[in-house]
């Protein structure tokens, strides 16, 4: 942005190691290690303008959350003898980085060149994770977009029916402070933090369209009130994604005391029953898709580790998923919110589907501009309670 240009050089003036150039072309020709932190729909055209001006040997790399367009830009415009290494953050920009994964791609390099790569990025103090860019997004796909996709739904659904749902005694405690929190996390980011992920990943659109499908076949069972058939779906889907043979015995990644302490509204004497249906669909997706979901630990997102911490909480506590069940036959407190949320999550899936960049950041903005005011008190609640998970896993 040459309009910054003037301002930075002044800014920096005083630091004889930094230069500031004009634009890329300077950054291109000067630099032995470039990194091109740009959105993931424009990293074709960006690479495409700057990068035949790259150093002789020079090692050149990516932040985007999507390899795959990635790594296309960097073969198609970089010349032959530049070397590519790309990496990649699975954590947000409000958490600390150091033990949070952070993947490294040797694509193209020679092992010098990568060990020279390890050596700079090894301030950050993160765990580092090798992998090809195809399993990169293949994993990423698993752990980030269908997460994504369950709390955009429900920050559309509370939008819709003009709910703070913190207000209301029935979104306050336990499970639902993991859901108000994330959901605000979630949209006090920039939209194409997310949407490169969701549109630009082959395995993603695939998962969000399963996640869709997921909700609205089960609350289509609800609304029938075919509870054989639901209960026999749920645990089915339950057995098969926590009753592997290294989750038996262990500890819940998260407990009744984490759960309760951190919450945007006051919490009530008396739970509301509800039927936690983004939560009954996420394991029915991922049975669907054969998914499970601690295969991926190492590679997974403090958000992801939430969401699987809420989700295991449900399904390993059997007295409770009992009860969810006879509650999202019998009860019709949620309905409307349910309503909501499948039309939600089928929206958020076609825009996926469709590939509509300029549709998605609608959509995002103006759930995001309706619960805007309450962002910094989520962030700050946020990262206590992803600390605390942290601690734990």
């Amino acid at each position: 942005m040459k309009d910054k240009f003037a301002g930075l050089k002044e800014e920096f003036s005083d630091r004889e190691l930094v230069t500031i150039f004009e634009d890329g072309y300077g950054v291109s020709r000067s630099s032995d290690y470039i990194i091109y932190s740009v959105e993931a729909e424009a990293i074709d055209r960006v690479v495409a303008e700057y990068g035949r001006a790259t150093k002789k040997r020079a090692i050149v790399g990516g932040q985007t959350s999507c390899k795959a367009p990635e790594i296309a830009a960097f073969e198609r415009h970089l010349p032959s003898d530049i070397e590519i290494v790309s990496c990649h953050s699975l954590h947000g920009p409000h958490v600390d980085p150091t033990g949070q994964p952070l993947v490294l791609i040797k694509h193209r390099a020679s092992q010098q060149s990568f060990d020279l790569v390890t050596r700079i990025l090894a301030c950050f103090g993160s765990e580092h994770v090798h992998l090809s860019a195809r399993a990169h997004d293949r994993i990423t796909a698993d752990t980030q977009a269908v997460t994504h996709a369950a709390f955009l739904s429900m920050g559309t659904a509370w939008c819709a029916n003009h709910q703070f749902p913190w207000e209301h005694s029935r979104y306050v405690g336990g499970i639902e402070n993991v859901k108000c929190n994330i959901t605000l996390r979630i949209y006090s980011n920039k939209w194409h933090v997310y949407a490169g992920l969701a549109i630009l990943n082959p395995s993603a659109k695939r998962q969000i369209r399963q996640y869709a499908e997921s909700v609205t076949g089960l609350f289509k069972l609800m609304l029938g009130g075919h509870k054989a058939e639901l209960e026999e779906r749920i645990k089915t889907a339950g057995k098969a994604v926590f009753n592997t043979a290294g989750r038996r015995g262990e500890p819940l990644l998260l407990s009744d005391e984490v759960l309760n302490r951190f919450s945007l509204g006051k919490v009530p004497k008396e739970r509301t029953p509800n039927n936690h249906l983004s939560l009954l669909a996420m394991v029915d997706c991922w049975w669907k898709l054969g998914i499970v979901p601690y295969d991926h630990m190492i590679c997974s997102t403090p958000l992801f580790r939430l969401w699987l911490g809420v989700t295991e909480y449900l399904f390993r506590k059997p007295a409770l998923l009992d009860e969810i069940i006879g509650i999202a036959i019998e009860d019709n407190t949620f309905r409307s919110d349910d309503l909501e949320f499948t039309f939600a999550a089928r929206g958020w899936s076609d825009c996926v589907s469709f590939g509509d960049f300029s549709s998605y950041r609608d959509r995002f903005e103006k759930t995001q501009s309706y619960f805007a005011p309450r962002f910094p008190e989520a962030t700050r609640v946020g990262n206590e309670m992803i600390k605390v998970l942290l601690d734990r896993t």
